[in-house]
């Protein structure tokens, strides 16, 4: 995030499941790092992209997650990421998780 200009700030918490589950993340959607970006929830890679037009869109969400740690993730090491296989989820208010397209 940093390389694409966004400020980043790290805060460690004590208690990641209780962090996430008070952001609104429910347990099948956690990955592996909690953002929070103008007022949604960023859990896991989630690709730039994705969170450009979340923000451009501004649905009525808790943000967007993607959901364990994919190999071809971005900031992952690996091969480049195929963006279309990437199993980004917009997390409703409702908890309910939906594909969303970026």
């Amino acid at each position: 995030m940093r390389t694409r200009g966004a400020t980043v700030v790290a805060i460690t918490e004590q208690d990641m499941d209780d962090y996430k589950a008070k952001s609104g993340v429910p347990g099948e959607a956690a990955s592996c790092h909690t953002a929070k970006v103008e007022g949604y929830v960023i859990e896991g890679h989630v690709p730039v992209q994705a969170i450009k037009r979340l923000l451009a869109d501004r649905p009525d969400a808790v943000g967007l997650a993607l959901p364990e740690m994919p190999e071809d993730a971005p900031g992952m090491g690996g091969k480049p990421p195929d963006w279309s296989k990437l199993p980004v989820l917009l997390i409703q208010r409702n908890g309910r998780l939906i594909p969303f397209q970026y």
